[in-house]
């Protein structure tokens, strides 16, 4: 009974580190979903930033325009 007995142990013991290598694989898998999730944040904050220096432009584009046509009558 001794092998036997060494088989299961060495089952068990097998089926725990692929158990573990599984979770850990799984771990790197939502780390690397996580951070393309905040790149992805990142990119579309400086996309908002980026909108919103274009309209503060074209804001102060129109008003300057408005303050010469003003200053010109």
């Amino acid at each position: 009974m001794g092998f036997v007995d060494n088989a299961k142990d060495a089952l068990d013991a097998t089926g725990k580190k692929i158990g573990r290598a599984v979770d850990d694989a799984k771990d790197r898998i939502d780390d690397k979903v996580d951070e393309a999730k905040a790149n992805a944040k990142v990119k579309q904050a400086e996309g908002d930033v980026k909108h919103a220096e274009a309209e503060r432009n074209a804001t102060e584009a129109k008003n300057d325009l408005k303050a010469t046509l003003r200053d010109d009558t």
